[in-house]
């Protein structure tokens, strides 16, 4: 990456994973890509974490320096020269200024959507507990859980490697074709096992199609803490 459109710190990445019908995740499938299954399963992560000092081309902008994000994303694979390359796609971004969103949406045509946010976080290197909240459908929701002991290395061949080893984002656009951007940044480690209370009306926020996948207790959840990151320009695939 020469020179990226975007940097930051990510911190305190809190992923809790359910698996969904295929059917529902293919409707977010940008062209070019293809659905990722783990084992025969689509996943889709609700993810809270932390922006810390956050620049774009080098720059930082006042009072957008430090932010939270939670969003629900899905993931895409697409083949180039006989090789996978593996990839998310988001059905929902949640940060809590405005000038984030239209951002975002300009450059990359991201669904972000600008709500009220707030967390509450208390991590050691034996564990602890973070939240992430955001006021949506007149009322407060929330994500949040608990950890313990150690963290360790991400095993990359794990079901904890593939929800986290994918480093490029797929965006549909307005004229149909489909923005590829790439995410870089060193392996995290992570607290395994986490305890995950989610609290959301989801038919309010993300709409009545994800309340069945996203109800009861996800299939896997963790704690990552997080590394500096570096977020390319997009660029048109290929029609």
């Amino acid at each position: 990456m020469s020179r990226p459109f975007l940097t930051a710190v990510w911190r305190d990445l809190l992923f809790a994973n359910y698996e969904a019908d295929p059917a529902l995740v293919q409707r977010y499938v940008p062209r070019g890509t293809q659905l990722d299954l783990l084992d025969g399963r689509a996943l889709v992560s609700m993810v809270g974490f932390r922006f810390l000092d956050t620049r774009i081309l080098g720059v930082p902008v006042p009072w957008h320096r430090d932010f939270d994000e939670v969003n629900l994303r899905a993931y895409v694979r697409r083949k180039v020269d006989g090789r996978w390359w593996r990839g998310v796609v988001f059905v929902r971004e949640l940060v809590p200024r405005p000038a984030i969103a239209w951002t975002a949406l300009l450059a990359y045509n991201e669904p972000y959507r600008a709500v009220r946010m707030r967390h509450r976080i208390a991590m050691t290197p034996s564990g602890g507990s973070l939240q992430y909240e955001w006021r949506q459908a007149g009322a407060w929701q929330s994500l949040a859980a608990t950890v313990e002991g150690q963290s360790a290395p991400i095993d990359p061949d794990g079901p904890t490697g593939f929800i986290t080893e994918h480093y490029l984002g797929y965006t549909p656009q307005r004229s149909g074709r489909t923005v590829e951007y790439r995410v870089s940044h060193e392996r995290w480690r992570v607290w395994e096992r986490a305890r995950v209370d989610f609290r959301c009306d989801v038919a309010a926020v993300y709409g009545t199609e994800w309340v069945e996948a996203l109800q009861g207790t996800p299939w896997s959840a963790f704690v990552c803490d997080g590394a500096p990151v570096a977020i390319s320009f997009p660029r048109q695939l290929p029609s």
